[in-house]
């Protein structure tokens, strides 16, 4: 099975996930304005049809590397981000106490997500 193509819709706070040209999956996220600056995982979704063939994972070691290439850390509010985070430890460096703290915070302040 190839993997899914991975798309960062950022002004839609989204990294999409297509199949064969058909969206399988995303991750839900906000850039946290703080300083430092992380992304914010806060849902991971993967549509019905397509769970099980490791989408959310796909999704979640990306998220993670975009994150490195740009220079900021993840604060995982998402639970399946978090989960994946602890079982990754070498590919997901564990955000400080302050940046979770605000990341809270400002996750209140987008309630669509």
């Amino acid at each position: 099975m190839a993997a899914p193509e991975l798309r960062d819709a950022r002004e839609k706070g989204r990294l999409e996930a297509y199949e064969d040209g058909e969206f399988v999956g995303h991750i839900a996220y906000f850039t946290l304005v703080f300083d430092p600056a992380a992304l914010v995982p806060v849902h991971t979704i993967v549509e019905p049809a397509h769970e099980g063939k490791g989408i959310g994972s796909t999704l979640v070691r990306e998220f993670y590397a975009m994150a490195g290439r740009e220079g900021v850390p993840v604060v995982p509010l998402c639970p399946y981000a978090a989960k994946w985070a602890q079982r990754h430890p070498d590919e997901a460096p564990v955000p400080s106490a302050e940046l979770v703290k605000e990341a809270e915070r400002q996750a209140k302040e987008h309630p669509g997500l």
